[in-house]
């Protein structure tokens, strides 16, 4: 057990990008899988393991009503956030987690400020929360069509030449006062490939049951790859912090990703001491009274 948590500790740290780092996207590799194969034995493992560990920390941090557990995921299309969701959360009770896709918003988010929409869906104390996509949108997406800010009823003169730094500011500071007032937030940026992107979308329209998931819009993005890259480059050194880090996870391989995220994930809830409420001397009393009742009764027709 000690082996497996060891190895999850060293994959969440291998991909973390550490607060003030010259971060280069190029740098990591989409097809990294850390030398490990879909068939070693370790690979299996570690990522059963991350998923059972996975529900017992959950079931802690539900019981314990403390803490907060904030995860985003961004990607490019076809990336694998859905499926890595999923898999990493299959053990897990339903009840200790939210998940919220923040689709294109709707006429009364415009109406209040960028991060407004997702504070409304942060979750509970004692849950989980999972934000398939995020405010992060607004320094992605919105950058790479400007134009998306016209349509956010912004005063004249807000929109500045150094508007994405003002709004990397504000996420920090944002971040900061979550993780001030109990929040874990660990972001997922899932690293895929062009053409392993390419790949996937063939696949979709070859394949009817995934039809569904396709749309001319997503072609329409990849068109402007190289421009993602650089906003996804850009927000990432400038957002990943002590207090809210980013994890670069290669995505070429979906059971890579969903090993490292579901090691990440434990690796950092291990560090809250969740642990479950102990009772005091007069509950204890309560329970007792309460067993002696059932053995009195033990001979009662079922």
């Amino acid at each position: 057990m000690k082996k497996v948590e060891k190895r999850a500790r060293k994959l969440a740290d291998r991909y973390r990008v550490a607060a003030d780092q010259k971060f280069r996207l190029e740098d990591c590799l989409p097809a990294d899988t850390a030398g490990l194969t879909a068939e070693d034995e370790e690979a299996r493992e570690s990522l059963q393991h991350g998923v059972e560990m996975l529900a017992e920390l959950q079931n802690r941090l539900y019981a314990q009503n403390r803490w907060g557990v904030l995860v985003i995921f961004q990607a490019m299309d076809a990336a694998g956030k859905d499926s890595t969701i999923k898999h990493v959360m299959s053990g897990v009770n339903p009840q200790g987690v939210q998940v919220y896709s923040f689709k294109v918003p709707s006429s009364e988010e415009l109406d209040h400020d960028f991060l407004w929409r997702s504070t409304k869906a942060l979750p509970e104390r004692g849950r989980i929360g999972i934000f398939n996509r995020s405010y992060y949108e607004e320094v992605l997406v919105a950058r790479v069509h400007p134009q998306i800010l016209e349509g956010q009823r912004l005063p004249e003169g807000v929109i500045t030449k150094n508007i994405w730094e003002e709004r990397y500011r504000d996420i920090n500071a944002y971040e900061r006062y979550l993780s001030r007032n109990g929040y874990l937030i660990l972001k997922f940026f899932l690293n895929v490939s062009k053409k392993e992107q390419k790949r996937r979308f063939l696949e979709r329209l070859e394949r009817p049951e995934k039809n569904w998931k396709f749309s001319m819009q997503d072609v329409e993005e990849r068109a402007c790859w190289n421009d993602y890259m650089k906003a996804y480059r850009d927000a990432i050194a400038a957002t990943s912090t002590d207090w809210a880090p980013w994890y670069a996870v290669p995505a070429d391989h979906k059971w890579f990703t969903r090993l490292v995220v579901a090691a990440t994930i434990v690796s950092e809830m291990q560090k809250l001491d969740l642990r479950y409420p102990q009772v005091d001397k007069a509950k204890q009393k309560e329970l007792q009274a309460a067993r002696r009742v059932l053995i009195g009764n033990r001979r009662e027709k079922s």
